[in-house]
């Protein structure tokens, strides 16, 4: 039985990563509960003699030697002592009786049983927050395994590093608006945090995140990677715009081509990946006008104006640009003002 036990933990140790000293003691934990649960008590001291060389686990009760004996739980008589090999054992002293599982009830066995799957089930949960929790801000790229259509919940199957699949749940609110996924489909997702809760590890996972375009953006561009082009903001509005503010730390760089790329194929690698969102590259600069002013694109700019003590600057634009400046409800400004976090005051020329 003993070898049995061991190669049970070996596998264990394997398939799921939980160590093998660690389930000992959740077997001992265990084999306590049962021992309570079999003699109706609820201060019994179990221990384990463990060799791990001959692959054998002994379990011993700790009892007090008692005259009389009262609760034979917990006690033994002088005799039960000498019988246990404690030739020498006194009224008071402690000693360690083997014990026979085998005489354990079904209860005592289902408990023992509950205990060691619990262990394994918090080892599993404490493995994947330690796991996933350092991947927080990060891309993940999981399959669609079921759509929930009364909820609008969208559930997704991702490996582990361990092999093991791991259930993310996509809620209504995280994904991009229209967007039909169906079962199978490989999506990418923005792992936003990693919580521990009452039902095991919560994780938190959006695609309307901005940091999704961010992280696209470093895995399509090589120049963004290396740290030569760098992303300073990024405003979206998830299934209709975003706006991504870049800069070179190489003059030979154009940090806009190198987003773009090739006949336009990186940046058309991360539109197609938000199922056709329209993206505004534009460049950043140290100057607050200069920054409002291409943060508006694609409308042009006559003329900028900064308000230092309102952290405002006025744009001016031909009066045929206004509506494309201000853009459909409000969009196009409302996305500039968030990517420079500044207030942006436009204006037609006609009445600048």
């Amino acid at each position: 039985m003993n070898e049995e036990l061991y190669k049970a933990l070996a596998d264990l140790e394997k398939e799921k990563g939980i160590s093998a000293d660690y389930m000992i003691e959740r077997l001992r934990q265990a084999m306590t509960a049962a021992y309570n649960r079999e003699y109706q008590t609820a201060d019994a001291v179990v221990e384990f003699d463990v060799d791990k060389q001959a692959k054998t686990i002994e379990m011993y009760v700790l009892k007090t030697v008692a005259d009389p004996v009262e609760v034979p739980a917990l006690e033994l008589s002088r005799d039960e002592a000498y019988a246990a090999g404690a030739s020498a054992a006194e009224p008071g002293d402690t000693v360690r009786v083997e014990l026979d599982t085998r005489k354990f009830g079904r209860i005592a066995a289902q408990t023992a049983k509950q205990v060691i799957i619990q262990g394994i089930r918090e080892s599993e949960r404490g493995a994947a927050y330690q796991e996933y929790s350092s991947k927080e801000h990060e891309m993940l790229t999981a399959v669609v395994s079921r759509v929930d259509m009364r909820s609008g919940n969208v559930f997704l199957e991702l490996k582990g590093a361990r092999g093991e699949d791991q259930t993310l749940v996509l809620p209504p609110s995280e994904q991009i608006r229209g967007e039909d996924l169906r079962e199978g489909d490989y999506v990418k997702v923005f792992l936003i945090g990693v919580h521990k809760g009452p039902k095991g590890v919560q994780i938190q996972i959006s695609r309307t995140h901005p940091g999704l375009v961010r992280r696209l953006f470093e895995t399509e561009v090589p120049e963004i990677f290396d740290g030569v082009v760098e992303i300073m903001s990024v405003s979206r509005e998830a299934g209709s715009r975003t706006k991504i503010a870049v800069r070179s730390n190489d003059a030979n760089v154009d940090p806009i081509g190198a987003c773009v790329g090739p006949k336009g194929a990186r940046v058309g690698a991360v539109v197609k990946e938000l199922r056709g969102e329209k993206i505004d590259i534009v460049k950043y600069s140290d100057d607050p006008c200069e920054y409002a002013s291409a943060a508006l694109a694609p409308a042009e700019v006559v003329d900028a104006f900064e308000i230092p003590e309102e952290k405002c600057c006025r744009i001016v634009v031909p009066d045929d640009q206004l509506s494309l400046a201000i853009g459909r409800e409000g969009q196009n400004a409302r996305l500039a003002a968030r990517l420079t976090g500044l207030k942006i005051d436009i204006k037609p020329r006609s009445q600048a």
